[in-house]
């Protein structure tokens, strides 16, 4: 199955980033943006404008042909949709100990894309900053004990419990349980908005 055009953009930027030996601020001055935005379209926590795309594309000294050349587009999204555990693909959003990723799924779906993930916390990760998505976010907490810090507001998620907010609010989630964690997160990104 396809990932969904904007995952496969922000992974190929990372990609291409890291196998010219170009670091994050780097691509940043050469596309006159920010380290912080380079990192929130690589860790699939933006959708970049028109704009700043093409800006790093040629920062990456890359034709634009060639870097869409390979991007697939899907024809009619298929009505019904199988993903086995073993197809969840890992991934590293920002460097934090103990975050285990797994995209189950993307698609654009009306209004924008929508990335469905499953959030492994090993016992004790925390994150060390406030972050902050260009999403909304949905969490349903599998197992474990989770307490998100939303807005300086905190909230205890048990095992059945789930949480819907505004991921551009900052927030920063913790494994506060003697057990790892599992979560089923939803990113509802709506195009346009910022």
């Amino acid at each position: 199955m396809q990932e969904d055009i904007i995952i496969q953009i922000s992974n190929k930027i990372k990609e291409k980033r890291k196998a010219k030996g170009i670091t994050v601020q780097e691509l940043a001055n050469k596309a006159d943006v920010s380290k912080g935005l380079i990192s929130q379209i690589e860790n699939n926590r933006t959708v970049p404008s028109l704009l700043v795309l093409v800006n790093i594309i040629r920062a990456l000294n890359l034709d634009m042909n060639e870097f869409f050349n390979d991007i697939n587009q899907h024809k009619q999204a298929a009505k019904v949709v199988i993903k086995k555990k073993d197809e969840y693909q890992a991934f590293e959003k920002e460097n934090a100990k103990g975050f285990l990723y797994k995209r189950v799924l993307t698609r654009n779906i009306k209004g924008g894309p929508t990335d469905i993930v499953l959030l492994e916390l090993k016992a004790g990760a925390k994150r060390a900053q406030i972050v902050k998505t260009d999403a909304y976010e949905y969490k349903y907490v599998i197992k474990g004990t989770v307490e998100y810090l939303i807005n300086n507001e905190k909230y205890i998620l048990e095992s059945g419990d789930s949480i819907f907010f505004d991921g551009r609010l900052g927030h920063k989630p913790s494994n506060i349980g003697e057990d790892d964690a599992l979560l089923l997160v939803v990113y509802f990104f709506q195009d346009g908005e910022k």
